[in-house]
């Protein structure tokens, strides 16, 4: 029988987790708890990924950061937790979900466009060491 992913928001019990890449203080982690940015995706009760949404000048949602336990990679909880994502979007009128990549990171932009991204633009040297970023859309 092959396990599932399931997907939900994250609750401020998960903050530990969700925070842990340390990118965004983890009082902005709170406040996108608390206000439905961040899903977890879980397996057998635990959790095994989680995303963030940003919104883009206030109304255009952009995925911020997509990570899954390097063990439980490439098992479908990356899709599972978009997928949660577009519903939610969609049902909130949106019609199109942005993303990106630095440019230097081949295996992410390749997941994008699997999972139905369109390469939209780039910004040049807006990372660390100069890197760009290459930005994606997706129609829902």
């Amino acid at each position: 029988m092959t396990e599932e992913n399931l997907v939900r928001f994250a609750t401020l019990a998960d903050l530990d987790f969700v925070g842990q890449d340390h990118y965004i203080p983890t009082e902005v982690v709170r406040r996108k708890i608390e206000q439905q940015e961040v899903v977890v995706a879980e397996r057998q009760g635990s959790p095994v990924g989680y995303a963030r949404l940003e919104c883009l000048l206030s109304t255009v949602p952009y995925i911020e950061l997509i990570w899954v336990l390097p063990e439980r990679r490439r098992q479908g909880a990356g899709k599972a937790m978009l997928r949660f994502m577009e519903d939610y979007l969609r049902e909130n009128g949106h019609e199109q979900l942005f993303s990106s990549s630095q440019v230097d990171e081949a295996e992410p932009q390749a997941w994008h466009r699997h999972v139905g991204f369109e390469e939209c633009g780039l910004i040049g040297g807006i990372n660390d060491g100069g890197v760009g970023e290459v930005f994606f859309r997706k129609r829902l």
